[in-house]
């Protein structure tokens, strides 16, 4: 049965703004869970838009910060869409949950991936808080720092002249690291997540299929949110970006699982 006939591009209701029931359903089951194993620092919340259309953007660590990333906007008012794996939707009740709050299924590295942007374009025409993590999967860099990202985040915003709210997390790596089953339930971590003010893509207008303004304005989000996680982490990023293109890892998927 096909997702994409179930996608709702219906303007943002409810509170916080966004929330269908489903989505105050899997909010009641999870931000529970979340507040027992982590201890939450909330930073920069008054550059969240209250209403809009708008992107905010984050670094990826652990298959459990969109969780972390999705609590902190929905304890800041907003109840985000993200476009998220085809294959998600595809698990019995976790499918219809993420269906039911509004989510976008996505085929990945397919044909079909590139209607994803038709369907960010409409969340956010729609008034809707688009949720975008711009490296594209989890960052490949030993030491969590973000990875060179896809230039889908700069044709979102150049197309759309939506807001665009950088914002980093750490934390939830501690929870459970990249690519680990084994989740750390005990001490209770601290996880962080910053808001940033919103970005300026006025200079790049009108360049959505300019390679080179992609590139600078995909570069121009990741430095600002490298800096706002170099303020979590109170250190300072390497100079040199890891770059998947340039490695022998794939792009995407579990590359340490064949490694023993």
């Amino acid at each position: 049965m096909s997702t994409e006939l179930k996608i709702s591009y219906a303007p943002p209701s409810g509170k916080p703004l966004g929330a269908t029931n489903w989505f105050k359903f899997g909010a009641s089951v999870v931000r529970p869970l979340l507040k027992l194993i982590a201890k939450r620092d909330w930073q920069g919340a008054e550059n969240l838009p209250k209403s809009g259309g708008a992107i905010v953007v984050c670094n990826h660590i652990s298959y459990v910060d969109p969780l972390i990333f999705t609590h902190f906007l929905y304890d800041n008012g907003r109840a985000p869409r993200y476009l998220g794996k085809a294959s998600l939707f595809k698990l019995p009740i976790v499918g219809r949950v993420l269906l039911g709050a509004g989510q976008i299924p996505v085929e990945r590295e397919t044909a079909d991936a590139s209607n994803s942007l038709q369907h960010a374009i409409a969340f956010l025409q729609s008034g809707h808080l688009l949720g975008v993590y711009p490296e594209g999967t989890l960052t490949r860099d030993q030491n969590y720092w973000p990875m060179k990202a896809k230039t889908g985040i700069a044709r979102l915003a150049i197309l759309t002249k939506a807001p665009v709210i950088p914002c980093a997390q750490w934390g939830a790596q501690k929870i459970l690291p990249a690519y680990s089953k084994k989740i750390r339930i005990f001490p209770r971590t601290k996880v962080k997540v910053i808001a940033g003010q919103p970005l300026d893509f006025s200079k790049w207008y009108g360049k959505s299929e300019d390679p080179i303004a992609l590139e600078e304005a995909t570069a121009y989000v990741m430095s600002s949110v490298t800096k706002l996680l170099e303020q979590l982490r109170g250190e300072k990023a390497p100079t040199e970006i890891f770059d998947p293109k340039k490695s022998q890892l794939p792009r995407t998927g579990n590359y340490k699982k064949d490694v023993k």
